[in-house]
């Protein structure tokens, strides 16, 4: 549901984000206007954090860079915010963590997808705004659909299910994650 009526850019809505009132919120910025996505569900919650754990312990030892949580925005454009379930940032592209949110789209975004979600647009917006890999999981079908950009500027989604692997590609080179790993018992 939509905040305000007033669009609004990143810098503005960063701002606004920021705010006390504002701290317990989950809120986007989609299009110019600023979106309260609500709660996680208790089985969306705990299957991102169990997939930032594996991404975590590959990493933290490697020194790739750093894994987020559902409380770090990224800038998409100059009227896009998202809050990615759990993103990779590559160390080369940040030089130290300072402020509340990333000026720039995360090199891998995760996203656990909650129902009427538009999963679909929001791989899109990532992949233009420069996001290489991003991995869409439902855990009521326990399937990950692995999103990349072709040349010609399509999305290729590929399907994972239960008993595949997931690897990082040129993201995260050596990387592997079995699908069955990712959702809890």
């Amino acid at each position: 549901m939509a905040l305000r009526e007033k669009l609004y850019t990143a810098e503005e809505f960063f701002k606004i984000a920021s705010l006390p009132e504002n701290e317990e919120k989950r809120l986007e910025l989609d299009d110019g206007a600023i979106v309260d996505m609500g709660s996680s569900s208790q089985l969306n919650t705990v299957t991102a954090m169990r997939i930032g754990y594996f991404l975590n312990a590959y990493v933290i030892p490697n020194d790739l860079g750093y894994v987020t949580g559902a409380d770090g925005g990224f800038k998409l454009g100059e009227k896009r915010a998202r809050i990615s379930d759990v993103a990779f940032v590559s160390k080369s592209r940040v030089l130290r963590l300072k402020g509340t949110q990333f000026p720039f789209a995360p090199d891998l975004a995760v996203e656990v997808v909650s129902p009427d979600e538009d999963i679909f647009k929001k791989a899109r917006e990532y992949l233009h705004a420069g996001t290489r890999l991003v991995w869409a999981v439902y855990t009521g079908e326990k399937m990950v659909y692995v999103m990349r950009l072709d040349a010609d500027g399509s999305i290729r989604s590929v399907p994972f299910g239960i008993d595949s692997t997931l690897n990082g590609g040129d993201v995260l080179p050596g990387f592997t994650l079995s699908v069955r790993e990712i959702f809890p018992q």
